[in-house]
């Protein structure tokens, strides 16, 4: 990290941003942009807000469920789904937005698990930085796994990405779909296939996802 503060690396950012709309072949001094690249500048900052967070401190923090609570199988999973998203495209610097679900299955040892509000904290972190999708469902997977020891974990991640739909190709209606899988879920086939099952009958009926990623 640069040894500059943030009001210095804001007002380096700012002319240099000053300059970038003036080689676009725009006037940076007209009324309406005069104060365009300070407010760039500061979108970058809260776009890219995650470079200087640990996106696992969020899960340092956990409880254990009582024993005679604890998921008695291997069959039994923590869902937690439509983990809303917006991120930036490390290729193109374009925004992409979209849900994220997880699942996972506790350790019967340890009975590890996590607040809700964790998993969205977890993702925001990652994704409030310059990303690939691919790379960004990976990440959280391995987190999880290595704060949680899992009997397994799955992250499922589908986002629709703005520079397929700006520029290139221009796909309007084109989504990509991420998977992520650690233990019992690489192991054993079927139980992904319980777990897309349930998003299948959750997306279906509540509609959320559609509304998010279009």
């Amino acid at each position: 990290m640069s040894d500059l503060t943030k009001q210095e690396r804001r007002n380096k950012i700012t002319s240099l941003l000053h300059e970038v709309l003036r080689l676009l072949g725009e006037n940076p001094e007209r009324e309406d942009l005069k104060r365009t690249p300070g407010r760039w500048a500061d979108a970058l900052f809260a776009y890219m807000e995650g470079i200087e967070v640990d996106p696992e401190s969020h899960l340092k923090v956990v409880f254990q469920i009582d024993q005679d609570e604890c998921i008695p199988t291997s069959e039994d999973m923590i869902v937690v789904d439509n983990i809303q998203f917006t991120s930036t495209c490390e290729h193109h610097v374009a925004p992409f937005r979209g849900v994220a679900h997880i699942a996972y299955i506790p350790n019967l040892k340890t009975r590890r698990v996590a607040g809700l509000s964790k998993f969205s904290r977890l993702i925001r972190v990652y994704a409030r930085r310059l990303q690939l999708q691919e790379r960004m469902t990976q990440q959280i997977a391995a987190a999880i796994d290595k704060h949680l020891d899992p009997q397994g974990v799955i992250v499922v991640v589908q986002a629709v990405h703005f520079c397929t739909l700006q520029r290139g190709v221009e796909q309007n209606s084109s989504s990509m779909l991420t998977t992520a899988r650690r233990g019992l879920f690489s192991e054993r086939p079927e139980l992904e296939n319980k777990f897309q099952q349930y998003l299948s009958m959750r997306l279906d009926t509540s509609g959320v996802s559609s509304s998010v990623v279009t």
